[in-house]
């Protein structure tokens, strides 16, 4: 029977590892945009993504967010339009993504010095959209 436990343990590893969440980190800002965002605004995000031409308003590039507002990240303004806080006019065709940012909360300062509860998907989609900005 000795020589017998390792074969098995060999052969139930994969039993086991169907077992575990192998999803223990939340999802990234990056995953996030690539499931949610990239189809209209594009892979880097200038609003060249394969759906843009089926809408009737081209899609944001999010590239120039920084440069459009004097050179400072609008965050706020952000998290703001994605969360669909920016009202419908402003808005476009974007979807609704209030239930995928349920969840966690995290306190984050957008600038005013004051930490507000944010989820915290809402955080690191923004702070993914930073990386994006054109040089």
């Amino acid at each position: 029977m000795t020589r017998l436990a390792p074969v098995v343990a060999v052969l139930a590893l994969p039993l086991i590892a169907a077992c575990v969440d192998t999803k223990a980190t939340p999802d990234t800002g990056a995953e996030d945009y690539a499931a949610y965002c990239s189809a209209c605004h594009g892979a880097t995000g200038m609003g060249d993504g394969e759906m843009a031409t089926e809408l009737s308003r081209k899609p944001a590039d999010l590239t120039t967010l920084s440069a459009r507002n004097e050179g400072a990240f609008p965050t706020t303004k952000v998290m703001a339009q994605i969360w669909g806080y920016a009202g419908a006019k402003g808005r476009g065709v974007m979807p609704d993504f209030g239930p995928l940012l349920q969840g966690d909360m995290v306190p984050y300062d957008g600038g005013d010095g004051i930490e507000t509860p944010t989820p915290i998907r809402l955080v690191q989609l923004a702070e993914y959209l930073k990386v994006l900005q054109a040089k």
